[in-house]
C-alpha cells in the first residue's frame, strides 16, 4: 500500500517510517501517529499556497479568498482521495474514517515529505497535487464547512426538478440547512445546487 501511495504522490520516501506515521491515526497508536505532522503540514501548505497566489499578483483579498477555497477540508479531502490516502489510513479496528481524518492525512503527508526531502520537495508536491483552479466562491463547500464548524447537521439537497419546457431548462434544487429550506434555480442541476447553497450560506452565515 505504501508503494502505491508513493507512486500516486510521485515521491519515494527514503525514511519509510515517515509515511507510515503520516497515515497512522491517534486511536491506532497513542505515540506513533500523525497529529504533530498534521500541524506542521498545515503550516507548510498555508505558506506555499499563499506564496503561489502572491507570485500570481493577487491582492490581499484575492489571496485570502483563493487560499480559503484551495485549502478547505473538502479540497484537501478530494486530493487525499485521489492519492488513495483514505484507503491507506492506519486506524483502530472497526473504526470508520471521520470527516477530518482524510484531509488531515494529506497535511501529515506534506509534513512527512518536508522532513524526508526538504521544504522544496514539499513545495513541489503541494503545487503538483492541489487544485489551484477551485472557485473562491464554492458555496457548496462553504456551506458544508460552516455547518460543520458550528456543529450542525450537514445540508441535504433534493434532486433537481426541471420546470422548463422543450430545450429551455429551468431546474430547481432545494436544500435543508440548519432546519430551514432554501432553493436555487439554474439551467442545469449543478448550477441550481450551487445557487441553493449560496442562498443558504448567505442567509445563515453572511447576512
Amino acid at each position: 500500500m505504501i508503494e502505491q501511495i508513493e507512486k500516486n504522490a510521485g515521491y519515494v520516501f527514503k525514511d519509510k517510517s515517515l509515511i507510515r506515521r503520516a497515515l497512522t491515526l491517534k486511536g491506532a497508536d497513542e505515540k506513533f501517529n500523525n497529529e504533530r505532522l498534521e500541524c506542521l503540514g498545515d503550516a507548510i501548505i498555508g505558506y506555499v499556497v499563499t506564496q503561489k497566489f502572491f507570485d500570481d499578483g493577487l491582492d490581499e483579498g484575492g489571496i485570502t479568498s483563493r487560499k480559503k477555497s484551495v485549502v478547505s477540508d473538502e479540497a484537501l479531502r478530494e486530493t487525499a482521495v485521489k492519492l488513495g490516502l483514505d484507503k491507506a489510513l492506519i486506524k483502530p479496528k472497526g473504526a470508520f474514517n471521520n470527516l477530518k481524518a482524510v484531509p488531515s492525512a494529506y497535511e501529515a503527508l506534506v509534513a512527512a515529505v518536508s522532513l524526508d526531502g526538504g521544504l522544496d520537495a514539499a513545495k513541489d508536491f503541494i503545487l503538483r497535487t492541489l487544485d489551484f483552479t477551485r472557485s473562491s466562491q464554492d458555496y457548496i463547500t462553504l456551506l458544508q464547512e460552516a455547518l460543520q464548524g458550528a456543529g450542525r447537521p450537514l445540508p441535504e439537497y433534493s434532486h433537481g426538478e426541471d420546470e422548463g419546457s422543450g430545450d429551455e431548462h429551468d431546474f430547481t434544487v432545494r436544500v435543508i440547512a440548519d432546519g430551514r429550506q432554501f432553493s436555487g434555480r439554474g439551467r442545469n442541476t449543478a448550477t441550481a445546487k450551487r445557487e441553493a447553497a449560496k442562498a443558504a450560506y448567505i442567509s445563515l452565515f453572511n447576512s
